[in-house]
């Protein structure tokens, strides 16, 4: 029935998400659609992971209810290793500092220039 969910995160504006995404955590741009001289949508991959970027622009000519929706997402993203996401967001602001969980994960947590919060968990 249900072949996959992917998280398409709406942005104000795709090109000051994609040093976050492409940069710093090292996805692959794999499609991009143009909205006028601006990027309207991205599809951004990094081995299996599957993650899209749509600017609020792009989606109110696309799904025109949406527009003027509020949008914010809370990713959580499964890692087996913290370190290289550590090194990766080395100077880049946490929403709290590195923690363990009551339920034993080890997690970073941060929010991308959108805003959007983003959990990187390690499971011992």
């Amino acid at each position: 029935m249900i072949q996959s969910i992917t998280s398409n995160l709406i942005v104000e504006s795709i090109e000051k998400c994609l040093p976050f995404w492409v940069e710093r955590l090292g996805f692959e741009q794999t499609v991009s659609v143009p909205e006028g001289d601006k990027i309207g949508f991205v599809i951004l991959k990094r081995g299996e992971v599957e993650l899209m970027l749509q600017s609020r622009a792009s989606l109110a000519k696309d799904i025109e209810p949406l527009d003027g929706e509020s949008f914010r997402q809370f990713l959580y993203v499964g890692v087996a290793d913290l370190a290289p996401i550590r090194k990766a967001l080395e100077g880049w602001p946490h929403v709290v500092p590195e923690r363990t969980t009551f339920y034993g994960a080890r997690e970073i947590i941060v929010k991308d220039p959108a805003g959007n919060t983003v959990v990187f968990s390690m499971h011992a």
